[in-house]
């Protein structure tokens, strides 16, 4: 879809130190273990304790990673995500080192929305030059939000990023343009994130997702 592209300013994005290929592996096992097909436990106490503090819900019952995806930052820094048999919730692990190297930070992200995109027009008004995503706040749920990814006083561009994911069927990637937001929940080291990502899948499929998250701490999960 060449007018997606152009719209979203998706050329080749600005060389990194990063050695990421399409026929590079990662790790079978992350860090803290993670690793598709591993199920994960919850603290029973982060319910009690992020009530009124944020929207996220925390899963009551273990949940099993389905799918896994990298994403290579360069100079050593990663994303790696694990999604849930349950489709609603998805974890986030930042390591620097290595793919299963130093924690850097951990979220718990809840899906709030995923919407396919057919048309320029309607790119335009969900996450281009016509929407409110790329400003230095944004407001959802009538609680504002301030923007962690660029520094201009308006509309900034959305951030590429490449992600290689794996499951027990298959392997693809999926080239994002993404969006942070962030505020303080009053809790020391937890903060509720706002991540929207315009995303482009092999296929050519556009489709813009929404997810809340919550940070947690190593400690908040238990991987079995």
């Amino acid at each position: 879809m060449g007018w997606f592209k152009q719209l979203m300013g998706l050329e080749a994005p600005a060389p990194t130190n990063s050695q990421w290929t399409e026929n590079d592996t990662v790790p079978v096992t992350g860090a803290l273990g993670l690793a598709q097909g591993k199920g994960l436990m919850f603290d029973t106490t982060l319910r009690l304790l992020l009530d009124e503090k944020t929207t996220v819900t925390i899963p009551v019952q273990s949940q099993q990673i389905w799918s896994v995806g990298t994403v290579d930052l360069g100079q050593s820094t990663w994303l790696s995500r694990y999604y849930m048999n349950d489709e609603d919730y998805w974890l986030q692990v930042h390591t620097t080192g290595d793919v299963a190297g130093q924690v850097e930070s951990v979220i718990l992200f809840n899906y709030l929305s995923y919407v396919t995109i057919t048309s320029e027009a309607e790119l335009r008004r969900l996450a281009g030059p016509q929407s409110l995503i790329g400003l230095p706040t944004y407001t959802h749920n009538g609680v504002e939000y301030t923007r962690e990814w660029g520094t201009e006083n308006g509309q900034t561009e959305l951030v590429p990023l490449s992600e290689k994911v794996r499951n027990p069927d298959e392997s693809y990637v999926i080239e994002h343009r993404s969006m942070l937001y962030a505020r303080d929940t009053g809790l020391t080291d937890r903060r509720e994130l706002l991540l929207f990502s315009v995303e482009e899948d092999s296929e050519g499929t556009i489709s813009l997702s929404t997810s809340l998250g919550i940070s947690l701490y190593t400690t908040d999960l238990n991987v079995l």
